[in-house]
């Protein structure tokens, strides 16, 4: 059993820098804190854990089975690395997921310049929820490996297919592939969503927090998609409005 106390520790140190996207990027690492991690598939690269912290029987038992290299460190070291207030005392580190832009499922989303990490990773868990796999994000929104998205995530980053693309990149696939494209639009000639016409394969286009879907989507978009506000709100939050409408097209589609 390897053990560290050291602060200076080398390994610690690049660890620790994981917070930073620069430094994630240049490692090809990020962190996923939580026991909840244990119960997924990807083998991480390393497990860091508080030799102070103490699990259920059964996640104990899943932690000494796992092939990774597990290493026990002392309070004032994992409390560098932590990102959390409460945290269960155990860091899971893992190489950049290997996804791909090949045999996309029949419903797809599209994230459109999502600012906010925890929003996306909410959706994330939402796609998890709902039973979709595959999100084409534009370059220019929060990263997948950003702590926070991380975290809302609640480990469905681990399950699901997440590829940053260009908007010309996702509108050739979404082209080739014959992909019908229902983007949100708060305009009033849009369809209520409850009313959305399904095809075979449907792309799900969910916009910025402040600007909404980009006018480049909306250009390509065969429906545009509203959720009814009935009070003085103006708007959903954008996680919100997918839970709704991802709900409503696994509906839709278990119909077709």
């Amino acid at each position: 059993m390897e053990y560290i106390d050291s602060l200076d520790n080398n390994f610690i140190k690049k660890i620790r820098k994981l917070k930073s996207k620069k430094h994630r990027d240049n490692y090809g690492l990020f962190i996923g804190e939580g026991i909840k991690f244990i119960d997924f598939q990807i083998v991480p690269f390393a497990v860091i854990v508080n030799k102070d912290s103490t699990f259920d029987v059964k996640y104990q038992l899943k932690l000494n089975s796992l092939t990774a290299k597990i290493i026990y460190v002392s309070s004032k070291v994992f409390f560098s690395i932590s990102t959390q207030e409460n945290s269960q005392g155990i860091v899971f580190v893992y190489n950049y997921l290997k996804n791909s832009r090949d045999n996309l499922g029949n419903n797809i989303v599209i994230l459109d310049n999502i600012s906010d990490p925890g929003n996306l990773g909410t959706i994330i868990r939402l796609m998890d929820a709902v039973g979709y796999k595959d999100i084409l994000i534009t370059k220019d929104s929060a990263s997948m490996y950003n702590e926070k998205t991380v975290r809302s995530s609640m480990g469905s980053i681990l399950n699901t297919n997440i590829l940053y693309l260009s908007h010309e990149e996702i509108l050739d696939i979404l082209k080739k592939e014959n992909y019908k494209i229902f983007a949100t639009n708060l305009k009033k000639n849009s369809i209520d969503y409850r009313k959305m016409q399904l095809f075979s394969k449907n792309a799900f286009i969910f916009g910025n927090e402040g600007n909404g879907v980009s006018k480049v989507f909306l250009d390509n978009s065969h429906q545009d998609v509203i959720i009814p506000i009935y009070g003085a709100a103006q708007s959903l939050n954008v996680s919100v409005a997918a839970a709704i409408i991802l709900y409503k097209s696994r509906e839709l589609t278990e119909l077709l």
